[in-house]
């Protein structure tokens, strides 16, 4: 009985500090709401939609090790589908709209686009470059020490960075002043998050993590998206000059990611007419959604 006193008290302590803690961050979250702009809230919720349409897609991996490999690959097809048609009616069209909007011509508006796109891509492509991380297929990638990161770290990385693009299109989409097309955007890539976590957290499973982290790491990785939907509506919302630009600036690097990643995955293992048929259904829901809900 003696012994148990001190973890008794150390117990109580850590109850007293984390009701302490939650607390405070109850209260920074009402004040943050109710000083914020309606549009980065509907953002958060989007994000936060997207990110635990990531969790599910995990749930599988608890009870199934692996998935056939023509299944794998029309699931990266599926979701490069989806990807692909955001970003063409969700962010480029919109985008155009939004420049013509604010007196650009034709060409100008062409140009603002073009330029945010370019920008885009070049943005993802150094962080590709210079960002410690590695993928699941090609190993070990930039940086001078990469390799004396841990291989979690490494995968956590990656994965963040192909879903940071995901959460900035949330986000500058509600910066549009359009909730029911941003609600289009937020479900239609919530719903290749679905498939993109399973595929994630079954790759982890393959190179020797336990069910458990393997799940825990793939519901992590959509935790990304909840912050890029927060940054990309403050920005757009600062300024309605921006618009433009951080719509075609999240198409840019959502394009990066489909061509750089995810295409060249799905066609690693010679089943390019079932990524492609994926591709294809992927690209019809997503525009469906669009331009029936938007």
């Amino acid at each position: 009985m003696v012994k148990q006193r001190p973890f008794m008290q150390r117990l109580l302590g850590w109850l007293i500090v984390t009701g302490g803690i939650a607390a405070l961050l109850n209260q920074a979250w009402r004040s943050w709401a109710e000083q914020a702009d309606p549009r980065v809230m509907h953002a958060l919720l989007g994000g936060g939609m997207a990110a635990l349409a990531t969790a599910l897609g995990t749930v599988p991996v608890l009870v199934s090790r692996t998935i056939p490999a023509r299944v794998h690959d029309s699931l990266l097809g599926f979701g490069a589908g989806v990807m692909l048609a955001a970003c063409s009616f969700s962010l480029i069209v919109p985008g155009l709209e939004a420049a013509r909007a604010q007196g650009a011509g034709t060409w100008g508006s062409a140009l603002t686009i073009g330029g945010g796109i370019a920008l885009g891509a070049a943005l993802m492509m150094a962080l590709e470059h210079w960002l410690p991380h590695e993928h699941f297929i090609k190993g070990v990638e930039g940086g001078a020490h990469a390799e004396a990161i841990k291989r979690t770290w490494l995968f956590v990385f990656a994965i963040a960075l192909h879903n940071v693009p995901e959460g900035l299109a949330i986000g500058v989409a509600f910066g549009n002043q359009d909730p029911v097309g941003a609600g289009a955007l937020a479900t239609g890539i919530s719903i290749q998050d679905v498939p993109e976590g399973l595929v994630v957290s079954l790759a982890l499973l393959g190179i020797g993590y336990s069910r458990a982290m393997a799940v825990a790491l793939g519901a992590a990785s959509g935790l990304v998206e909840p912050l890029g939907a927060v940054i990309g509506a403050s920005v757009v919302t600062v300024s309605a000059a921006l618009l433009p630009w951080g719509l075609a600036f999240a198409a840019g690097a959502m394009l990066f990611v489909i061509s750089h990643e995810i295409i060249p995955e799905s066609h690693r293992k010679g089943h390019e007419r079932f990524a492609t048929s994926g591709l294809i259904a992927g690209f019809v829901l997503m525009m469906v959604l669009d331009t029936a809900l938007g």
